[in-house]
Parts: structure tokens; C-alpha cells; sequence
């Protein structure tokens, strides 16, 4: 019996131990990407695009990161960070094509960091994703994240994913500068006539209450 139990408890310890090992591990690889962020990006209008790390190559300082400018960009405007020095390579139409961040001190590895840019998305670009390629400089080796999955492929089994950026549609009826719809309506209104009515949700709740603290009252007085 001591035996059995010692190799239940020997199994159960290595159980927690893969299962904790997965758990760390997972989100250590998924963050060892670059990655893209931007609230409400759309087609047609300008959203500020946020491009963050948290890790060198194999350990080494980054110094720079060079990003190339995607179609479906119809302007592009750094952002100036005094972490970083800004370059642009700029093409016949004024428009960047590659943008080059230099880091003024290199960035450790596992430190987090990030560059930004305003991004004027194309009318045709509402509904699908913006991939911006970054090659990541290192004080040793680099990093192209620029690998793009194809129809049908899982994004997570690409090595080095580049960065994309998913653009809604533009508003088919958009506000002007009084924050007015085509129909008159301003957008407080409309979202008032849509919000939900919590009312019926606080009332199923309050029952509830009354009727556990009955069922406690009717078990107290069956045990006394």
C-alpha cells in the first residue's frame, strides 16, 4: 500500500510539475514575438499603431527596429520617442516606405519596449488584416518578423509571424464634427435607444437573494 501511494503522490507531483512547466511556458512563447496594437483601427481614417517587444535575439540587446511600410498604408507618421532616434526612406509620392527606430540605449533583453505610428489605413483595407513586417537589429544577429500565413495555415505555427493589424470597415454612416449621423441622430442618442435594459436583471437578482436567505431561515428553524 505504502508503495502504491508513494507512486500515486511521485505521479501527481510530476503531473503539477508538466502541467506548471506548460503553463509558463506557453505564454513565454507567445511573447516572444513582436507585436501590433491599435484601438479602433479603420479603413479610411488614421490610428495610431503601437509596436511592442519583450525580448532581444537569443538573448542579445536589441538596437533597432526597421519596419517596412505595407500596402494598404496611405500615409504613415512616426512617432517621435526619446528612447529612439526616427529615419524614413521615402518613396516618389512623399509616403514612407521603411521606417527605422534606433534605439539610443540598446534594450536588454526580456525588457519591454515599444515604437509608434499613425497610420493612415486605405478605403479598401476595412475588413481584413495589415501585416507591417519589422526586421528586429540586435547587438548580435537579428530577427526578420515576416513570415505571413497562408490560406488555411495556423498564424501560432509561423516561426517569426509578422505583426498585422486588423482594420474594421469604415462607419457607413459617419458622424461630422457635431457628432451627428446622416439621420439627425447624435451618437449619445443612438446608444441610449440600444443600451440594454439592466431593470429585469436587478429584479431576477434581488429574487434570488430573497429566496436563499429563506432557504437558510427554513433550515436554521428545522435544526432548532
Amino acid at each position: 500500500m505504502t508503495t502504491t501511494s508513494s507512486r500515486r503522490t511521485a505521479l501527481t507531483f510530476t503531473g503539477i510539475a508538466l502541467g506548471g512547466a506548460l503553463a509558463i511556458g506557453v505564454p513565454m512563447a507567445a511573447s516572444a514575438h513582436v507585436h501590433a496594437h491599435a484601438d479602433g483601427a479603420a479603413a479610411g481614417a488614421t490610428s495610431r499603431v503601437e509596436l511592442s517587444f519583450s525580448h532581444g535575439c537569443d538573448g542579445s540587446p536589441t538596437t533597432a527596429l526597421v519596419i517596412d511600410v505595407p500596402e494598404g498604408a496611405d500615409n504613415v507618421t512616426p512617432v517621435l520617442d526619446g528612447a529612439w532616434t526616427i529615419s524614413r526612406e521615402v518613396g516618389d509620392d512623399g509616403i514612407p516606405t521603411q521606417i527605422t527606430y534606433t534605439a539610443v540605449t540598446p534594450v536588454d533583453d526580456a525588457v519591454a519596449a515599444s515604437v509608434a505610428l499613425d497610420v493612415l489605413f486605405g478605403a479598401d483595407t476595412g475588413g481584413t488584416e495589415v501585416a507591417f513586417p519589422v526586421t528586429q537589429l540586435c547587438e548580435t544577429g537579428e530577427t526578420a518578423w515576416v513570415e505571413l500565413a497562408e490560406e488555411g495555415q495556423d498564424p501560432h505555427d509561423l516561426e517569426a509571424p509578422a505583426p498585422t493589424v486588423a482594420v474594421a470597415e469604415a462607419d457607413a454612416a459617419p458622424a461630422d464634427e457635431h457628432g451627428e449621423h446622416g439621420d439627425g441622430e447624435t451618437r449619445d442618442a443612438a446608444a441610449e435607444t440600444t443600451s440594454p435594459d439592466v431593470a429585469p436583471y436587478w429584479l431576477a437578482g434581488g429574487a434570488l437573494v430573497l429566496s436563499a436567505a429563506a432557504l437558510v431561515v427554513s433550515l436554521l428553524r428545522r435544526r432548532a
